[in-house]
């Protein structure tokens, strides 16, 4: 790229650099990014071989550690998210996993919001611990939780904000404040939110984990993960653990991805342009007990919200009468809307959290968290919100009424 296209580079906006930040050319002049679809990597001779083991050439080795495709996806979703560097995992969980394993170790403490998705939560309840990790569910909206819980040095937290599936808002530069005083790094799970309406680094947070299979990707074709931070952290604590383990992306997905990463922004704003307007129905439909959308004044942590996000989102919460019979009533009805545990596609998707998603983390923990067993989770997609509507009225109509 020459010296007059950097200088423009720097001062294209956030929809110019989904199409063109981290775009490096062969000598082809391709128009769209090349796919490196292979294993490893040839030297021209052996001493290149050797220097680049050793770091003192950098040459690509082998697609587990680093890949031109895959480079392409960490560089953009980096200049996107305003982070020093990122490592694209082989899905979202890696992400999640990758984050903490590689900075905790036994005796240290990792304390965490109690709303997770439930295989997030998975880790820090059953996996931290066997490996000699202490591990502390807080309630991430109470501010006073978390002054006591990190009262001790801690090495990590983790968060969402919005969460899964009830979208409680948490106030990520207060508990970022907090968590670096005990000592800890702040991982933040932003899927929700996507890159588009929040900025958690910006915010105080230390690392941003995204499963890359929601918006990112967003059309349901492949999966994949990320995590950013400072260029150091990366370097010195993710990358050894990422290579060494084998979290690795395929090239394919991450080009499927720079695909996606070209419509983001378009696909975001359209789907929360119906997110909003389908949940101002269902607030006012019959047999709907409660609803939660950032966006609307009704959210308990509407003010944070507005402070923190720059869009409501793409997931809708809400609630129907009838608890489980009158969940399962509402989604068989549908006829548009697709039933699925998947989130931020460009296809419309209902979730019953209590039976799927957060099964395994049981009654009394779904209870605290708000998870009824009437609670649905919808991910909005870009179908005409009108027929969404229509759509969402056949669910109304089958709820037991009484």
């Amino acid at each position: 790229m020459s010296d007059s296209k950097t200088s423009s580079f720097s001062t294209w906006r956030p929809a110019t650099r989904l199409l063109h930040a981290g775009m490096e050319r062969t000598e082809f002049g391709e128009t769209s990014e090349a796919l490196f679809l292979t294993s490893g990597f040839v030297y021209d001779n052996a001493e290149q071989a050797a220097k680049t083991f050793t770091g003192e050439v950098q040459h690509y080795q082998y697609s587990r550690f680093a890949n031109p495709t895959v480079t392409a996806l960490e560089r953009r979703l980096a200049d996107l998210e305003g982070a020093e560097a990122c490592v694209a995992t082989s899905t979202g969980m890696g992400a999640v996993s990758s984050a903490l394993l590689s900075h905790v170790k036994a005796g240290e403490r990792v304390v965490a919001s109690r709303a997770l998705f439930g295989s997030c939560h998975w880790i820090v309840a059953n996996l931290l611990p066997r490996y000699g990790v202490e591990t502390v569910f807080v309630d991430g909206a109470d501010l006073t939780a978390w002054d006591e819980a990190l009262s001790k040095p801690t090495a990590a937290v983790l968060l969402e904000s919005p969460s899964n599936p009830m979208l409680d808002v948490l106030d990520i530069a207060a508990i970022a404040e907090r968590a670096h005083k005990a000592g800890a790094i702040v991982v933040v799970d932003n899927v929700f939110a996507s890159p588009i309406y929040q900025k958690p680094l910006q915010l105080g947070a230390d690392v941003v984990v995204y499963s890359c299979t929601k918006h990112i990707d967003g059309q349901g074709r492949v999966l994949g993960g990320a995590v950013l931070g400072r260029q150091d952290w990366i370097t010195e604590t993710l990358q050894p653990f990422t290579r060494n383990t084998g979290n690795a992306l395929s090239p394919f997905n991450a080009w499927v991805m720079l695909k996606g990463l070209e419509t983001l922004s378009l696909r975001v704003d359209a789907m929360t342009r119906n997110a909003a307007a389908v949940a101002d129905y269902l607030a006012s439909a019959p047999g709907i007990v409660s609803v939660r959308y950032p966006g609307r004044k009704d959210h308990p942590q509407y003010d944070l919200a507005q402070r923190q996000m720059s869009g409501g989102g793409s997931l809708v919460a809400f609630e129907v009468a009838g608890g489980q019979e009158g969940a399962f009533a509402f989604m068989n009805a549908l006829q548009l809307i697709a039933i699925s545990n998947n989130l931020g596609d460009a296809r419309s998707m209902v979730t019953h959290p209590a039976t799927t998603t957060h099964m395994k983390i049981g009654p009394e923990e779904r209870a605290r968290l708000g998870i009824s067993d009437g609670a649905i989770r919808f991910s909005v997609g870009l179908e005409d919100s009108a027929d969404l509507i229509d759509d969402l009225a056949r669910g109304v109509a089958a709820l037991p009424r009484g």
